[in-house]
């Protein structure tokens, strides 16, 4: 049986890599169709979407995958160039089984990888991936040359999301008079993010939509700021917006080309939801990596923290499963279920948009929100051959230095998903004793 194909987030790695080629991909949409074939189609279609960002391997894995859902009878509609959440809501609105996003997200082109979207255009549980993961490795008959399925590249599909996205904002909202610099990350958003502020009347100075390929995420992005925050500062914008490659999280920098993380985006959404009498239940969701600053200026506002485990898919079942309807992750994925089903970019920067224009005051007034409690992120190569965080001492040294801590802190230590790194964040208004720690775990695992 096939197991470990599935991450946090879809299926990642190098391209021409055994789970990135051309040959897996094939066999991952033949999977992905005997699954749908076998617990029936739910009356909507046989219809498969598939978007992609701008890699160029995306034309390699795009056609792969083709061929593996067209094999076992479905319709595939390529929709090019788009962003993740763009194909979410059209695997939901185009009725299609099984929705599919090409992308490898915020990493740089040689990476590249595969994300799943339920016809009700939510990512794939866990559940229904491990069982895709089981017809990996069962045989099966293909079907007659008179079942294969049909393949249709459409384009109009950008301006449906295009429009999508701004019904979501109050309908007479006009950004008139607002300057904005728009960092793209020469990724998926590359045409709809400067087409939608342009639409909606602001200043548009665009960045990072110039793919050719190889450029993504390269020197731009949500991973890399610095060149939108000395654009911002020329210009005298009064916001940056910076999206990752597939768009569907976003670093914001104030007018004085600063960046603001998720965390404090979230505060200021949350808090503005309050006002209006519209935040589910009185609580967001955040996963364990939000800063303790976070936590502690929700309380104080009366609104309480769910947290999850780490990746944006946690947090939307979170919210799912208890009908909460905002929540994110400190990396920049804003999730507000009212609209969306899964990390948004270019939604959450207008919503904000819409709050910072009807406030009069600067954007470093309102994504300011709480003072961040210092917080450190390491990552430690180990050999993949052993598990660190199976040795006891180790276990041991964790649970001591969590006790040091106390209730002023908090320490994760966790495995990455994609690589043979474990991450250890670590936060406290001690930075001495956080450094203490953090070389303590780092030689017991490195050694």
């Amino acid at each position: 049986m096939v197991k470990k194909i599935f991450g946090t987030d879809g299926i990642r790695g190098k391209v021409n890599s055994p789970l990135i080629s051309a040959s897996f991909a094939q066999k991952i949409g033949t999977a992905c169709g005997r699954y749908l074939s076998s617990k029936g189609l739910s009356g909507r279609s046989n219809r498969i979407i598939i978007g992609k960002d701008t890699r160029r391997s995306g034309y390699m894995l795009e056609t792969a995958l083709t061929s593996g859902f067209t094999s076992i009878g479905m319709d595939v509609f390529l929709l090019g160039p788009i962003p993740t959440p763009a194909v979410g809501m059209l695997t939901r609105s185009m009725r299609a089984e099984l929705g599919v996003m090409i992308t490898a997200s915020h990493n740089h082109y040689t990476d590249n990888g595969i994300k799943f979207f339920g016809y009700d255009g939510f990512k794939l549980s866990e559940d229904v991936e491990n069982e895709i993961e089981d017809f990996l490795s069962k045989e099966f008959n293909p079907n007659g040359s008179d079942l294969i399925g049909r393949v249709k590249r459409i384009d109009e599909v950008l301006g449906r999301y295009i429009e999508f996205v701004k019904t979501s904002l109050p309908r007479k909202l006009r950004l008139n008079g607002l300057k904005v610099v728009i960092d793209c990350a020469n990724g998926a958003a590359y045409k709809c993010a400067p087409q939608i502020l342009w639409e909606l009347g602001a200043k548009v100075i665009p960045f990072g939509v110039e793919p050719n390929g190889y450029n993504i995420n390269l020197n731009c992005g949500s991973t890399d700021t610095k060149m939108a925050g000395e654009l911002v500062r020329r210009h005298e914008a009064d916001l940056g917006i910076c999206l990752d490659g597939d768009g569907d999280r976003v670093i914001l920098l104030d007018e004085k080309g600063e960046e603001i993380d998720g965390d404090q985006l979230i505060a200021v959404l949350a808090t503005h939801l309050k006002e209006q009498k519209n935040i589910a239940k009185g609580t967001i969701v955040s996963t364990v990596m939000s800063n303790l600053g976070l936590s502690r200026y929700l309380k104080s506002q009366g609104i309480e923290l769910h947290k999850t485990s780490v990746g944006d898919r946690h947090v939307v079942e979170a919210m799912r499963q208890n009908g909460f309807n905002i929540g994110g992750e400190k990396s920049g994925h804003i999730i507000l279920t009212d609209h969306a089903t899964t990390g948004d970019g270019i939604l959450a920067s207008l919503h904000f948009l819409s709050i910072l224009q009807g406030a009069g005051v600067k954007a470093s007034s309102l994504l300011k929100v709480f003072q961040p409690v210092p917080q450190e992120l390491v990552n430690v190569t180990y050999e993949p051959d052993h598990d660190p965080l199976e040795n006891q001492e180790v276990k041991d040294l964790i649970t001591k230095c969590r006790t040091r801590l106390g209730d002023l802190g908090d320490l994760i230590v966790r495995k990455s998903g994609t690589e043979p790194v474990v991450r250890i964040m670590i936060q406290h208004d001690d930075k001495v004793l956080m450094s203490n720690i953090i070389r303590e775990i780092s030689s017991k695992i490195g050694g």
